[in-house]
Formats: structure tokens, sequence, C-alpha cells
């Protein structure tokens, strides 16, 4: 069954709003109003916290539409390069985004002095966020479709499925941050458990191209293996290796205080 959606929400004389740029946006400030809300729990300057979040999200974006670009259409570069930047109509990748988001702001937390796995680690809330909503509008642009089946549903709910990785981790998250953990473990293991869920469950029902091992069941709309599926071991490796070598303080309940906070290297 597909859908009949307008993925336009509304015009504004000749420029198109599309719901994945008000979703994409509506992450954003979910993620930003979180980071500000307990960075100033703990004394940090809210200046420094917006700044971080505006850094964060165009490197972000630059990050997600460039590897996108890359992946899929190359030739744009030289042929249509005003596709390049047109991020408003769906096409950003994951993995790009969260490389380019990540070290655009570690080293500015680097700079200022501040410890860059606790802003990571309340960064979880906008990453969760935004994976479910940014896949609701997939559906919208009728993208990261689902395989077909031959069950009486037809095709998986690929974009569902993606949105309910993210309401998991989200409820894990609070679950975590209740309990007190090491700084650093929240992000590290929300990359972590993100790509596992995804590269066991999303990208198998997901159709993506196949690489080097190419298997599909008809039946059940299953597929192995994805490049994203490839990839998985080693993302989860470098995120285990982070958290061993940049994280394991103890962060309890926030405090009047950024002392802890503190990078030791500057």
């Amino acid at each position: 069954m597909v859908l009949d959606l307008n993925p336009i929400a509304f015009k504004l004389g000749p420029f198109s709003v599309h719901w994945y740029g008000i979703f994409m946006a509506m992450a954003f400030l979910v993620g930003s109003y979180y980071l500000l809300k307990m960075g100033k729990n703990i004394g940090l300057d809210e200046d420094f916290i917006l700044n971080l979040a505006m850094i964060v999200i165009v490197a972000g974006i630059v990050g997600a539409r460039l590897v996108f670009v890359l992946s899929n259409y190359p030739e744009w570069f030289i042929t249509e390069p005003f596709n390049v930047i047109k991020v408003w109509e769906g096409g950003l990748a994951w993995h790009g985004g969260l490389l380019g988001g990540l070290w655009a702001g570690w080293m500015y937390c680097r700079k200022n002095g501040v410890n860059p796995n606790v802003l990571a680690d309340w960064a979880v809330v906008g990453l969760s966020f935004g994976y479910i909503i940014v896949r609701i509008g997939n559906i919208f642009n009728q993208e990261v479709l689902g395989r077909m089946t031959q069950f009486s549903f037809g095709r998986w709910p690929a974009q569902l499925i993606g949105s309910s990785i993210g309401v998991i981790l989200l409820i894990r998250f609070f679950y975590l941050q209740r309990k007190g953990v090491p700084t650093g473990y929240q992000f590290w293991s929300f990359i972590w458990y993100h790509q596992l869920l995804r590269a066991l469950i999303e990208e198998t029902v997901r159709e993506n191209p196949l690489f080097v091992i190419e298997y599909v069941n008809p039946r059940w709309g299953l597929g192995l293996v994805t490049l994203t599926q490839w990839f998985t071991p080693l993302v989860i490796g470098i995120a285990y290796y982070m958290y061993k070598t940049t994280g394991g303080d103890k962060l309890a309940a926030p405090a009047k205080t950024h002392n802890m906070y503190k990078s030791d290297k500057g």
C-alpha cells in the first residue's frame, strides 16, 4: 500500500515548506532546549550552549548532506550543484550528520575547556527524538522504503520501524538518567545500541542496495548485507573505544557547579 501524501506542508510565495524540513527543525529545537536546560542546571554559560547547538546543527546538516550525495548522487557536484543543498527535500545520511556534528561539537567543547562527553550525553535526547520524527518525514517524502513481502501487509513499514528504535532509545535514556551512569556512557552506548538495532532490524527490512553478499528472502522481505550493516561493527568498535578512553566519570543528579564537567585537557 502506498500512501498519497503531499511532501509540501505549505507555501510562502515561491517557497515550498516541506514536512521533512518542519520535522527536522522540531528535532533541532527539542535537542537544543534540553541541552540548554541541563547545561544551565550545572552553571554552564547560556551563550556557550546556544553557540554549541548552532555549530553542531550546521555541521551536522553539512556532513549529513555531503555523505548522502557522495553515496548516492556524486554526479550532482558537476551536473546539478544546486541539488546538493536541497536538504529540505530529504536526503540526509545519519552517519554523515553524526560525524559532522560530533567533530564540530567536540572541538568547540575542548576549546572552551568543557568535557564534551557531558554535553554529548545530553545530546542523546535530540538524536533520539530526531530519529523518531525525521523517519516520519521520510513517509511524506516516500523514501526509506521497506522491502516488499508476500504477506498481506505488503511492504515493511521501514520508516515506522526506524521511529520505534528512536522511541526505545529515548525511553532508555531517561531510565538511565534516573539511575546515574558514568559520563559518556549515555552517548556512546546510544551509538552502540542504535547501530545494532538499525543493522539487525531496520536495515534488514529496508530496500537498500546489497554489497558483496547479496541475499534476499522474497517471502519475508529480508535482505543482507547492506553497506550500513557492513560498517556497523566498525562504528560499534569506535563507540566502545571512545567511551573507554574519554568517559568514565560518575554522573549523578545535576549539581549547581560545573567543576566536574571541565575537560582535563582544555
